[in-house]
Order: C-alpha cells, then sequence, then structure tokens
C-alpha cells in the first residue's frame, strides 16, 4: 500500500463550523496534515458552549486532525503562525474579509513568507461586491444563489432542506477542489495562489437545472416545484405508500418508465410519465392511487427485481443499515473523546489507498507540544516561540 495521495501536505486551517470543516475533513482524511487553529479554552465554535461535551457535528467533521490553540490577539501567537507558514502548503481561512488583514496572516503577507503557499478564503458571499461583508448562513447563500426559491414541493413555501447545499457543496467541496488545484500547480511552479471561494456563488453554479429549464421555456422561469425534477413529471417524484411511508420514482428514460408501469400493473399509463401542463394533475392522481393502495414493503417485494429506478425513501437509520451502504463501508464507528460515534466513512475509493481514521477529532491544543517542539528544533536557540 502506497502512502495517501495527499501525505506530506501540511494545511493550517482557520476556519469555524461545517464549510471549512467539510473541505479540511475531506483533504485530511486523504492523508494531509490538517492542523486546527483554534482559540484557547474554548477552541472553536463547532464544539458547542463552554464546558460542554463537543457536539456531534464536531465529531464527524474533525478527524485526523491536530489542534493547536492560539490566541490570535497575541503577537507571540502570530509569530508562531508565521514560522509555522514556512512549512505550510495551504492555510484555510473563513473569516469575513478584512479579518485576516488586521490579525497580519492575510495573503500578502503569507505570501511573503511563503512564496508556495496556496492561501483559500472561504465566506458566504466572497471577498467582493455589495454583499462580501454580510453574515450569513446556508439558507441565505441558497437564496441569494436562487436555489432556495426553486425548493417547493405542492406549493408549500421554499424549504433549504437538512443538508446544507450551499455549506457543504457550495463551501467545503468547492473549496477543496480549488485549493487541489491551486496546491497541484504550486508543486510544478513553486507560485502559490489566493483562491476566493463564495458560497453564493459556488452554489449558483450548481442551480443547473432550473436555468435549464428556463432555456428550453424561451428564457421563461420554471413554476417553483414544477421543473422536472422537483415535481413537474409523472415519472420523476415521490408517491406516498398505504402505511405513509413514500416510494422514489426516477424513471426519466422511456424504458424506467414502461418496467415500472408494468410492474404496478398500470401499463395504460405508459404514454403518460412526461405529461405537463394541465395533464400533470390528473396522472399524478392516478399513479398516487395505485401507490397508496399497498404498504412500502409490499411495493419493495414488487419492484426488488425490476430496473425501473423506483426506490423505497428510507429513514436515516434505515439508511445507515441498507446493505448498500454497508457493502460500501460507508457507516463506521470512531472512538475519541470519552465516547464512540457513527460517523460516515471517506466516500472516495482509489487503488493503493485505504481510508482509515488515525486521529480522533482533537482536545482543544491537544497538540501544541508536539507542533510547538517541532518549530523549536527547527528554529534552534535563536527560537522564541
Amino acid at each position: 500500500m502506497s502512502k495517501p495521495p495527499l501525505a506530506d501536505l501540511r494545511i493550517l486551517d482557520f476556519s469555524a463550523l461545517l464549510p471549512g470543516a467539510v473541505c479540511s475533513l475531506w483533504l485530511a482524511d486523504l492523508g494531509a496534515e490538517v492542523i486546527k487553529i483554534e482559540p484557547p479554552v474554548h477552541g472553536e465554535a463547532a464544539r458547542g458552549p463552554a464546558g460542554t461535551p463537543p457536539g456531534g457535528l464536531f465529531h464527524l467533521t474533525n478527524r485526523n486532525k491536530k489542534s493547536l490553540a492560539l490566541d490570535l490577539k497575541e503577537a507571540a501567537a502570530i509569530a508562531t503562525l508565521h514560522q509555522l507558514v514556512e512549512s505550510a502548503d495551504a492555510v484555510l481561512e473563513s473569516f469575513r474579509p478584512g479579518v485576516m488583514a488586521r490579525l497580519g496572516l492575510d495573503y500578502p503577507t503569507l505570501r511573503a513568507i511563503n512564496p508556495r503557499l496556496v492561501y483559500c478564503s472561504l465566506t458566504g458571499y466572497g471577498q467582493s461586491g455589495p454583499l462580501a461583508a454580510r453574515a450569513g448562513h446556508d439558507i441565505n447563500y441558497q437564496a441569494v444563489a436562487g436555489v432556495l426559491g426553486q425548493n417547493v414541493v405542492d406549493g408549500s413555501r421554499p424549504s433549504p432542506g437538512s443538508t446544507p447545499l450551499a455549506d457543504m457543496a457550495g463551501g467545503g467541496l468547492s473549496a477543496a477542489v480549488a485549493m487541489l488545484a491551486a496546491l497541484f500547480d504550486a508543486q510544478r511552479s513553486g507560485i502559490g495562489r489566493h483562491i476566493d471561494i463564495a458560497m453564493a456563488d459556488c452554489t449558483m453554479a450548481l442551480n443547473l437545472m432550473p436555468l435549464a429549464g428556463q432555456m428550453l421555456r424561451g428564457g421563461q422561469a420554471p413554476v417553483p416545484g414544477c421543473d422536472l425534477l422537483s415535481g413537474g413529471l409523472p415519472c420523476y417524484r415521490t408517491y406516498a405508500t398505504a402505511d405513509g411511508r413514500h416510494l422514489a420514482v426516477g424513471a426519466l428514460e422511456h424504458k424506467f418508465w414502461r418496467a415500472f408501469c408494468q410492474a404496478i400493473g398500470r401499463p395504460d399509463l405508459e404514454p403518460r410519465g412526461w405529461d405537463m401542463g394541465e395533464q400533470l394533475a390528473a396522472t399524478v392522481a392516478e399513479i398516487a392511487a395505485t401507490i397508496a393502495s399497498k404498504t412500502l414493503a409490499e411495493w419493495q417485494a414488487i419492484l426488488a427485481d425490476i430496473d425501473a429506478c423506483a426506490t423505497p425513501v428510507p429513514s436515516l437509520a434505515e439508511a445507515l443499515a441498507h446493505p448498500q451502504a454497508q457493502a460500501r463501508a460507508m457507516v463506521i464507528e470512531v472512538a475519541g473523546g470519552g465516547a464512540t460515534t457513527t460517523q460516515y466513512a471517506l466516500p472516495i475509493r482509489m487503488s493503493d489507498f485505504a481510508f482509515a481514521v488515525q486521529l480522533p477529532p482533537p482536545h482543544i491544543g491537544q497538540h501544541n507540544g508536539e507542533i510547538l517542539a517541532a518549530l523549536a528544533a527547527l528554529a534552534g536557540p535563536a527560537s522564541h516561540t
């Protein structure tokens, strides 16, 4: 087995809460040394209120990382970080624009210390524009990006869903992709880059289907909740079963829809899977009545061997225990902090690399001694850190 793909990369992570944590989690799981820079005593915000054990979100996103607790208001701490930057490959920060400059930790300052440094600023609205200094959360970034307004089901209010798309995909994963690209170039050129990731920007760039629908309609925006993938087609939506559960039908291609109609005993519906406009409601009502005639377990048995893109909608517990998730080893148990937590494994598979939890989520400042001793050894007798 070869070394992890990101082995020997050192990343200083100043971020807090979910977006930056997801970014550095994936990089850490792929082998990078991620050093969390945290405030002393209370640590970063995801740890929760002072004096209480870290919350579940912290445990889920901070394995395989080290913690260095420093007070960024102290000159000695800034000097230590400047020294640490000399051996770093990347910096990740999620402060509002201008904060890192006031601390003496902005990109121009750190680039002068290490020209090959990749520096990623991950914020809600980016480093420029009229909203750059504004606070926000996932629901706000989804709204500004045009995603939230389309997330409407059956005429209800817009909902961001329980998976924070803007934070995790628009923020965390977009930042990880950008950092890997810049790190790849820095390895060749010896010159780093400053990366400006705005969660609102990246979420907007993911909002492809409504924009495609608008193009198909000659510039007319799709009705919220009625575009192709949010309820505008009978062959692509969820249907309630007799026991109050749901079946997810994704039979967009004709062969899948034909197989589905035959399996549910309604071959007459085969020509109507793509009904839109005035025909949509009537067709959906007929399908809904058919699906409501049996329980989810009965439909599972009927559809088990039918290749029709029709699946049950499981609960979280059922999803964790699903044979597919188990076969892919997606659910793991991680010990640390006096408890064992159920977590998701790194979902990336590649040859000659086996994901493993090398470090449990760290205590605040757990690695201060290790990291500062190594710096002192490098600096020799003249070190003042």
